[in-house]
């Protein structure tokens, strides 16, 4: 495994997961991209939150009711299989200190949320709402 990949992985999906702490578990994604197939968080916030992703920022962090996402990696946008429509929105996007951008979205025929990362700045090349750091420091 590529080590910008293995680190990915390691940052935004073994942090909290209850299947361990780094790639040693690891199985590929059934649904595509690079990430681990395997993760399940298991980080929980009290106060009617829920269950958070460790390594993500807040607002990119939090399950909600659907329990069993799964941030999907990708090392480029280009890898990704499908464009972005109406049946697959992405709603908030975020370029992170490491240059990776993050997107948090719905596909809501299935109403279902959606959680992907890019390990590169991707910003211009997807349509919707940019998130600044000073958003997420106003979160809550």
């Amino acid at each position: 495994m590529e080590e910008k990949v293995k680190n990915a992985i390691e940052e935004y999906q073994c942090s909290g997961c209850m299947n361990g702490g780094d790639v040693s578990c690891f199985e590929q994604n059934k649904v595509g991209g690079i990430g681990c197939g395997k993760h399940r968080a298991g980080t929980i916030i009290s106060g009617g939150i829920g269950k958070i992703f460790l390594g993500m920022p807040k607002g990119f962090n939090r399950l909600g009711e659907y329990e069993d996402m799964k941030p999907i990696i990708w090392d480029k946008f280009a890898d990704r299989n499908g464009e972005y429509n109406e049946f697959n929105r992405p709603v908030w996007k975020y370029l992170n200190e490491g240059g990776h951008t993050i997107v948090r979205g719905l596909m809501p025929r299935r109403n279902e949320p959606f959680l992907h990362i890019y390990l590169e700045n991707c910003i211009d090349k997807i349509d919707c709402l940019e998130i600044t750091q000073e958003n997420i420091d106003k979160m809550d």
